[in-house]
């Protein structure tokens, strides 16, 4: 009789239990990923090489706008100061933050290797602006969005060979070496002058596309002896430099001109006829359209392999077309 007893009370017991159970809360299902198609705000990482660059200036003033524009986007911009190795940390920690996607302009192309594919295996979308990846690279990332930088020395050389007759001895002033715009800007340059047998490239060396460094490359130059008929240089603060050094020893008059980008500087220098030939680079097309590309991708939706922003020849006879862009 006890044993029963001893039986129904457990049995009690365990019922009790199971009740208890029954009506305890559901454990709490993980929170889903949140879809950056249904976000109200989407991050975008930007890894820009440097702040300091007048031209680079402007197509980040264009991604500032287009984010000032837009409340469902915020635009993180870092400056890699030139250094690829930052850049990279730095597009490491937009990853760790979870960004939506990454806009970058390489400071090294043929380093960009490892930003990309880290990219990749995030599942990121990496978007580069103005210098084109390697090939290798191109595939591993989403859009590349710029101008075919082989373009620009091809126009610029043209224009100079027309304006010198054909002959004289040239000197070509170089962005910073390994960047992809100074080496196929100088590549469209060499494959033009190698047309006319009578022009002779006598001098190459890098200015790293600043104005001062192009002064001093001019200076030593003309220290040479040698004569000058032309400067192409890969961009437009060079070809200031080259100027400023050609009037201190009185050769601009004897000497043609010619630079990359139509910067506000530079049409400057058309105008009064110091430049006698630019090649227009749309910093504000460029950084629209990456970030725009950015927004897109971020969003699943489809986007371009490439994007292409086409290079415009300015000379005296039309640069005022320009000043408004």
């Amino acid at each position: 009789m006890k044993t029963k007893k001893i039986i129904a009370l457990l049995l009690v017991l365990i019922l009790g239990l199971a009740l208890m159970a029954g009506c305890a809360q559901p454990a709490e299902e993980p929170a889903p990923v949140e879809d950056p198609a249904e976000k109200e705000t989407l991050v975008i990482g930007a890894a820009m090489p440097i702040f300091d660059d007048k031209w680079l200036s402007y197509l980040y003033d264009a991604i500032k706008a287009y984010d000032e524009e837009h409340d469902d986007v915020e635009v993180i911009m870092v400056d890699a100061k030139n250094d690829s190795s930052v850049q990279l940390s730095q597009i490491e920690t937009f990853i760790t933050q979870g960004v939506d996607a990454i806009v970058s302009i390489p400071v090294d192309v043929a380093a960009f290797g490892a930003a990309a594919d880290i990219a990749k295996e995030a599942g990121i979308p990496l978007i580069a602006v103005n210098r084109t990846p390697l090939p290798a690279d191109m595939e591993k990332i989403v859009s590349y969005v710029g101008s075919d930088s082989i373009d620009a020395g091809t126009m610029q050389a043209e224009k100079v060979a027309e304006l010198i007759g054909g002959k004289g001895n040239v000197v070509i002033m170089n962005g910073e070496l390994g960047h992809e715009a100074a080496t196929m800007r100088t590549q469209g340059n060499k494959d033009v002058l190698a047309k006319f047998p009578d022009i002779k490239i006598i001098k190459e060396d890098t200015g790293r596309w600043q104005r001062s460094e192009g002064m001093t490359l001019m200076e030593n130059w003309i220290q040479a002896g040698q004569p000058i008929a032309a400067v192409l240089a890969n961009n437009d603060e060079m070809a200031i430099g080259a100027i400023m050094a050609l009037e201190a020893e009185g050769k601009l008059a004897e000497t043609i001109v010619a630079g990359v980008d139509a910067t506000p500087d530079a049409l400057e220098y058309i105008k009064a006829g110091k430049l006698s030939v630019s090649v227009f680079q749309d910093a504000v097309g460029q950084g629209r359209g990456g970030i725009e590309t950015a927004v897109k991708a971020a969003r699943g939706e489809a986007v371009e392999k490439f994007v292409w922003i086409p290079f415009q020849l300015v000379t005296k006879e039309n640069y005022e077309q320009f000043i408004p862009k």
